[in-house]
């Protein structure tokens, strides 16, 4: 019995003093959390896009108490929920250019050849791990649509031509087209920078025609059209300078495939008035099939 007492008294004690341990560290090692985060992380989207540079929602609504960002940063809410947010607490809503996906290639089905017919995993990825793809433009997007997949927002749709469109108005700006995109095709850019070049073919000569009815030939015509500083040829394609004045749709006049583009908020592309029409509408022949 003498036992047993002892035993109780002991596990009695020993549960105190861990008890003890316990409050005594909570105190030490207690961090306070602003009760704020918990509303503001209520008010946004929970879209976790990570569009407005914070790996989720949560860290955002943590720097926004701690003022270190701004409510706009996040795109995917309203206008309405970045000033609730502001209005909360008690500061600049903030303002910031929306950005959205661009893709840097025109070459659909229809204008540009397939070298071979991939039969394998239907994906981008896939289809590039065997010779690059099958299209005869080594650069150009393969059109399985990885891009589409990928994107949460319903942003991205792949046209009859199996080519992706981005939809600027649904667009976050998640950058996750820019990684699965085994071509490198997308980039994130200000919705403002509507002067766009549509290829990636560093190929120069009407050669890469054969391949590409759209593709850059490196002819020059829009760096030497547009305002000294504007537009300068790299790697034999038209590079836009951004920092200079950029609303101008003078360098796409004279393109003879409409590489170089004006890109309407509305999805419209337009093109200059030398470049040809594209008139086919089904695909262009394949030489061959292959699999993986």
């Amino acid at each position: 019995m003498l036992t047993i007492l002892t035993a109780m008294t002991a596990i009695t004690g020993i549960t105190l003093t861990l008890a003890l341990l316990l409050v005594l560290a909570n105190k030490k090692l207690y961090v306070y959390e602003d009760p704020r985060i918990d509303i503001v992380d209520d008010m946004l989207p929970h879209a976790n896009c990570g569009a407005c540079g914070f790996p989720g929602c949560r860290p955002f609504a943590e720097a926004l108490v701690a003022g270190t960002t701004q409510p706009a940063k996040c795109t995917v809410s309203s206008e309405e929920g970045r000033i609730e947010i502001a209005n909360f607490l008690g500061v600049d809503a903030g303002s910031q250019e929306k950005i959205v996906a661009r893709l840097a290639c025109a070459g659909g089905i229809n204008v540009a050849r397939m070298k071979a017919r991939y039969q394998g995993m239907s994906t981008c990825r896939g289809a590039a791990l065997v010779a690059g793809g099958g299209k005869g433009c080594s650069w150009g997007c393969l059109g399985f649509g990885d891009c589409e997949i990928v994107c949460d927002f319903d942003a991205i749709h792949m046209t009859p031509s199996s080519l992706p469109v981005v939809d600027e108005a649904k667009c976050t700006a998640c950058g996750d087209c820019v990684e699965i995109c085994p071509k490198a095709l997308f980039s994130l850019h200000p919705a403002s920078h509507r002067l766009w070049v549509a290829c990636r073919s560093q190929e120069a000569g009407d050669e890469i025609l054969e391949e590409c009815e759209v593709a850059c030939t490196a002819c020059a015509r829009c760096a030497m059209d547009a305002e000294d500083g504007l537009i300068s040829m790299q790697n034999n394609l038209p590079v836009v300078d951004y920092t200079q004045n950029h609303n101008t749709t003078v360098p796409i006049q004279r393109c003879p495939t409409g590489a170089i583009v004006w890109l309407e908020p509305n999805g419209d592309v337009v093109k200059g008035r030398e470049s040809k029409p594209v008139l086919r509408k089904g695909a262009r022949p394949v030489a061959a099939t292959w699999q993986e």
